[in-house]
């Protein structure tokens, strides 16, 4: 394993150093199997997602390689019913391939994880560090750790490109899920205005759209549905790390009425109405909708 993107102190934060280590030395067999792994596995994952091979083929990578780090006592994925256990203290929740519907296209898509204190499902206020790692043109590594936000570019180093990552203050991108058709009335006037206002980015895959939020300002969500008021994304593996990282970077997250962290999910998959972006937009959000 190549040398620590951290210098650790405490047991824990060796864990937690070893965790993100081994993610972004899995990040190019990863990348392979998107290359390779492209077809259509017949089977649905626990939340009713089709399921490509590659979704497949990355999460036992990851299964196997987090929970063979000593102080790593679970495993938990979008990909399986279950929580994967071993001996340890702390817990990883991931979205191995998230936006793989974006795999026939070859437009982006990416890992999300969270480490924990406690053991999935269990409050954003028990994340250690959260990060996203970005198979694009370059495969980049996003991690928050201690209030700070670090970027790396990976490949036979790694290397630092922002150690300071911080949403610019003035917002310039933004995207949508659900569609149109499909928002509250509240919701739908609130993107009108947002339309109005800033450039849309959307791409299909929520890790790509929030590197553009923290890249270039703006908002990203996935809101309350008329047909799924719970929402669509998973709250363990997605919001909470994903929030994590906004809320570490100077930005804001909510599910429309608080901060995405503050929630504690009833079970394991459970969905949530996400919102992430400048604080200003998503205090305008909540004010405006009242979601």
């Amino acid at each position: 394993m190549s040398k620590s993107l951290d210098a650790p102190a405490t047991q824990a934060d060796r864990t937690v150093a070893q965790v993100i280590d081994t993610i972004a030395d899995a990040a190019s067999d990863v990348r392979t199997a998107i290359a390779t792994e492209r077809e259509h596995s017949g089977t649905v994952n626990p939340s009713g997602d089709e399921q490509l091979a590659a979704d497949l083929r990355a999460d036992e990578l990851f299964e196997e390689r987090i929970l063979g780090i000593d102080g790593v006592a679970t495993y938990a994925s979008e990909e399986r019913e279950e929580v994967a256990t071993s001996d340890g203290r702390l817990h990883v929740a991931m979205d191995p391939l998230d936006g793989s519907s974006n795999l026939e296209p070859n437009s982006g898509m990416g890992t999300i994880f969270g480490v924990y204190s406690e053991r999935p499902p269990t409050t954003g206020r028990n994340l250690l560090a959260a990060g996203f790692v970005i198979y694009g043109p370059v495969t980049s590594m996003v991690v928050a750790r201690d209030g700070r936000v670090k970027e790396y570019v990976l490949g036979d180093d790694r290397r630092v490109v922002d150690d300071d990552v911080t949403v610019p203050e003035d917002p310039t991108v933004f995207g949508f899920g659900g569609g149109v058709d499909s928002w509250t009335d509240d919701f739908r006037t609130f993107a009108e205005e947002i339309r109005r206002e800033l450039k849309l980015r959307y791409g299909g895959a929520m890790i790509a759209d929030i590197n553009q939020v923290l890249t270039y300002g703006g908002i990203f969500a996935y809101p309350a549905l008329q047909s799924r008021p719970e929402g669509k994304l998973r709250l363990q593996f997605e919001g909470q790390p994903m929030a994590y990282i906004v809320e570490a970077a100077g930005g804001r997250s909510s599910n429309g009425e608080q901060s995405l962290l503050d929630l504690n999910p009833d079970e394991l998959h459970e969905r949530t109405p996400l919102h992430l972006g400048n604080a200003s937009l998503i205090d305008r959000l909540e004010s405006e909708t009242g979601q």
